[in-house]
């Protein structure tokens, strides 16, 4: 009954602390284009890949203690810092969730910025497209982002790299 949930403390095992509701939607999104099973819809939205799925779980997740969520005032924005708790600990030891160790990539893809993960995340939404027809799709859906050059070389080079990681 819970085992998307299970799937997300697993994650946050793995991973360690997030900083960032954008980062953890990215995040999330990337995995489960590597093909780890996420049951997550994802829909594409102002910056990007979003699950309304997802939040609504990670606050099933905070509600019930799991997940712990530490709201930081930062003067005119709120930011967000997820763990796992001692208590989300204690049930994945009894879960029977099997994901593979994503250490790697997690740890990674949480040391990238929620800027690039924007931006890599949005490049693997349109991964139909290539080449400069990508790169134009992102600028006409991104258009304030302003991404230089350097970013998009940056950001495709590192999906190449994330092929490494695919799930099979």
């Amino acid at each position: 009954m819970l085992e998307e949930h299970a799937k997300l403390m697993t994650f946050f095992s793995q991973a360690g602390e997030v900083i960032g509701r954008k980062k953890l939607q990215k995040m999330i999104y990337i995995l489960k284009k590597l093909n780890v099973p996420f049951g997550e819809k994802f829909t594409f939205h102002v910056y990007g890949p979003y699950s309304e799925e997802l939040s609504l779980r990670m606050e099933e997740l905070t509600n019930l203690g799991l997940i712990e969520e530490l709201k930081e005032d930062k003067g005119h924005y709120y930011h967000y810092r997820y763990s796992l708790s001692d208590e989300g600990t204690r049930f994945l030891k009894l879960s029977m969730i099997n994901l593979p160790d994503l250490t790697d990539v997690t740890g990674d893809l949480n040391q990238q910025s929620s800027r690039f993960l924007e931006l890599l995340s949005t490049l693997l939404y349109f991964d139909h497209l290539s080449g400069e027809e990508l790169k134009q799709k992102v600028m006409s859906v991104k258009p304030k982002q302003k991404y230089t050059n350097e970013e998009f070389e940056k950001a495709i080079h590192y999906m190449s790299q994330l092929k490494n990681y695919v799930v099979q």
